[in-house]
């Protein structure tokens, strides 16, 4: 079948642009996120497809005194990649690698958003993660920290985005767990544990990326950290494994509390503190949530709003989908800067180092 895309040169394979290799757990996902200085109208919206399960699917959030006001869309793809619309959400690629539009009218949440990046996007090192003897993960994922300006409405109130409104978007493609479980588990015998933290931060005049995947004894398997100061291009930024985040989690919960992290920089040791000040719930993006999960059916077209109190919700709940959060946080640095970044982290079973020893081990208090 011949789309739009095979009228540019993106093909990868010998076939269309529609058939997208063999693996059924093929994706191709945007993401962005955005707040004030303060923390405050914290908003986020993701966006994926899926080719081989025929679906896409669309989420938009915005918190507005303590309730995550979300709008979730999914419709079937029909094979159609270039459509970057699902129902009432949409994504405009202005110039790609540096401007996008984002657009959202429905169920009482309406936005117009317009992003800039900072500096060229930076390509982090390749997600491959097996659990036994099967890939569960193998993914590429650009990052960028920029600029927005705009609008974004619930409800009918109106609020125009602070002038210095700024956050991060990222693509990624690959393989990853979408849709429906696979009836059979991952490998016998095979306890699955999964560790991630990810810290994009905003600073006046440059951006500082750090993630880490890490095994449950804590050994990283994925981590990086890099530096882009304003304007970089793509071979003109300093990125380095050697950096570390030490973060407590909040008691009787797996989220973390604060953090501190240190990067091995050219003019010596960088340290980053990290305070808390919004927590944001990533089920409002579709992440680790039974019904509106990645890539999930709901038909020709399915839109619903979703409001989340935040301080009611249960950090353990049984279904796990409240362990997954982004905490936009005060970042202040030994050179003097002060800055606004988000610090996201989800932790699914066991992980030795916070003392996490079962699936609803939590942190606790001091002493």
């Amino acid at each position: 079948m011949l789309t739009k895309g095979d009228d540019y040169p993106l093909h990868q394979t010998p076939e269309p642009i529609a058939y997208a290799g063999t693996d059924r757990n093929f994706y191709d996902r945007y993401f962005f996120n955005g707040y004030a200085p303060d923390g405050s109208d914290f908003f986020a919206l993701a966006f994926g497809v899926y080719p081989h399960l025929n679906v896409a699917d669309a989420h938009f959030c915005v918190i507005r005194d303590g309730v995550q006001h979300c709008l979730h869309a999914s419709r079937e793809l029909h094979m159609e990649r270039f459509v970057l619309t699902v129902g009432p959400i949409a994504i405009d690629v202005v110039e790609p690698l540096q401007r996008l539009t984002l657009r959202v009218a429905g169920e009482g949440i309406a936005a117009e958003i317009h992003f800039t990046g900072r500096a060229f996007p930076i390509e982090e090192p390749r997600f491959t993660y097996r659990i036994g003897p099967r890939t569960y993960m193998d993914y590429t994922r650009l990052t960028q920290n920029g600029d927005y300006t705009g609008w974004i409405e619930v409800d009918g109130r109106r609020t125009v985005l602070h002038a210095a409104t700024r956050g991060t978007r990222d693509r990624s493609w690959g393989v990853r767990p979408i849709g429906a479980a696979d009836a059979q588990p991952h490998g016998h015998g095979v306890v699955q544990s999964f560790f991630w933290q990810w810290t994009p931060i905003n600073l006046p005049t440059r951006s500082v990326f750090f993630h880490l995947n890490a095994n449950r004894d804590g050994s990283p398997w994925n981590t990086r950290a890099v530096i882009a100061n304003d304007g970089a291009g793509a071979h003109d930024m300093f990125e380095t494994p050697s950096a570390r985040l030490d973060a407590p989690l909040q008691p009787g919960t797996r989220w973390p509390a604060r953090g501190t992290l240190v990067i091995a920089a050219p003019e010596g040791a960088l340290t980053l503190e990290i305070e808390p000040l919004v927590r944001f719930q990533m089920r409002g993006l579709g992440y680790v949530t039974p019904k509106w999960g990645h890539g999930l059916y709901h038909g020709p077209l399915a839109v619903e709003r979703e409001d989340l109190v935040l301080a009611t919700l249960d950090a353990m709940a049984p279904t796990m989908e409240n362990l997954h959060v982004q905490v936009v946080s005060r970042v202040t640095t030994s050179a003097g800067e002060v800055g606004t970044g988000v610090f996201e982290q989800l932790i699914i079973g066991p992980y030795q180092p916070l003392g996490l020893n079962d699936y609803f081990d939590t942190g606790v208090s001091p002493g």
